[in-house]
C-alpha cells in the first residue's frame, strides 16, 4: 500500500478550483481532504473535481460555512460523518481507503477572546476537543491503522507560531488549547507525521493571516493544519511537507496544504 494524502483548508472550494487543480498536478496526492468547503452537497463542483482524477468523493457540506470533502483517486468505503458537541455543522467526516481509516476534522476557530465565560465560541472549541479526546479514547486499539488530518486550529509547539511569548494569550496558542489538543493526541498515542520528519526546533507554519500585506516578508505564521497517524503506521511514514509556496498562489487561501506520504 502506498498513499499520498493532502489536507487543506481551502476556504471555499468553488472559489479556489484553480488552486485545487494546481495542488493535484504538482503534489499528485491520492487523497485530498478539504476543510471549509463552504458549499452545500448539491452545489459542490463535482464534475470539475472528477476531471482532476478524483472520481471517489465524500462531501459533507453546508451553505456558506464550514464543510468537508474527501477526494480520492481510490475507492472509498464506510463513509461516515458525525455530530460534534451535538451540532450539525459539518466538522467531521471519515472513510476507509486501502484499509486505512481517514479522518478529516475541522476544529472550531474559537473566536477572539480566550475566556469560556466571555466567549461562547471559545467554550465550544474546548468542548469539541474534549469530546474528541473521549471519542478516541474509546476507539483506542494498538493495531489500528488510521490517519487524522485537518485544520485543528491549534498551534501546539512554541516553534509552531512566529512568537510564543506574544501569542500566549491569542486564541490558537493559549496554554489551555495546547493542553486540550495534547489530550487528544494521547487518547490514541497519535504520531505527528510532519514533526516526525521536521524537528520541533524548526519554525514551521501552515497559516498566515490575510491581514499581513506581505505575508512572506513578515512571516507571522502559525501551524494550525496537521496530519497524525496511529502508532501502527509510524514505520510506514515516508515523507511530509508543508506547501508554503501555496500561500502565494493567485487568490490563495490563508492556509496551505500539508502533504504526507505513506508506504
Amino acid at each position: 500500500m502506498a498513499l499520498r494524502i493532502a489536507t487543506w483548508n481551502i476556504n471555499s472550494v468553488r472559489r479556489r478550483l484553480d488552486g485545487l487543480a494546481r495542488l493535484a498536478a504538482e503534489a499528485k496526492p491520492d487523497v485530498i481532504c478539504l476543510q471549509e468547503t463552504k458549499v452545500q452537497n448539491g452545489d459542490f463542483p463535482r464534475e470539475a473535481v472528477e476531471k482532476l482524477g478524483y472520481r471517489h468523493l465524500f462531501i459533507h457540506g453546508m451553505k456558506a460555512y464550514n464543510g468537508l470533502a474527501i477526494l480520492s483517486r481510490k475507492p472509498m468505503t464506510k463513509m461516515e460523518s458525525r455530530l460534534c458537541v451535538g451540532r450539525e455543522d459539518c466538522r467531521y467526516a471519515s472513510a476507509i481507503i486501502d484499509g486505512v481509516e481517514i479522518h478529516n476534522c475541522y476544529v472550531p476557530a474559537g473566536g477572539d477572546i480566550p475566556d469560556i465565560k466571555l466567549n461562547d465560541k471559545f467554550a465550544h472549541k474546548l468542548d469539541f476537543l474534549a469530546e474528541l479526546e473521549t471519542w478516541w479514547t474509546a476507539r483506542r486499539a494498538p493495531k489500528a491503522k488510521a490517519i487524522l488530518v485537518g485544520d485543528l486550529n491549534v498551534a501546539p509547539l512554541e516553534t509552531d507560531v512566529w512568537s510564543h511569548k506574544q501569542l500566549l494569550d491569542v486564541v490558537s496558542h493559549t496554554p489551555v488549547e495546547v493542553e486540550h489538543l495534547g489530550r487528544v493526541t494521547k487518547a490514541h498515542d497519535w504520531v505527528d507525521a510532519v514533526r516526525h520528519f521536521i524537528p520541533p526546533e524548526q519554525k514551521l507554519y501552515s497559516w498566515w493571516s490575510y491581514r499581513n500585506r506581505d505575508w512572506n516578508a513578515s512571516d507571522r505564521g502559525r501551524r494550525l493544519d496537521h496530519v497524525w497517524v496511529t502508532p501502527a503506521m509510524k514505520a510506514s511514514l515516508k515523507s511530509a511537507k508543508i506547501l508554503r509556496d501555496a500561500r502565494g498562489w493567485d487568490d490563495a487561501s490563508d492556509h496551505v496544504p500539508v502533504v504526507v506520504e505513506i508506504k
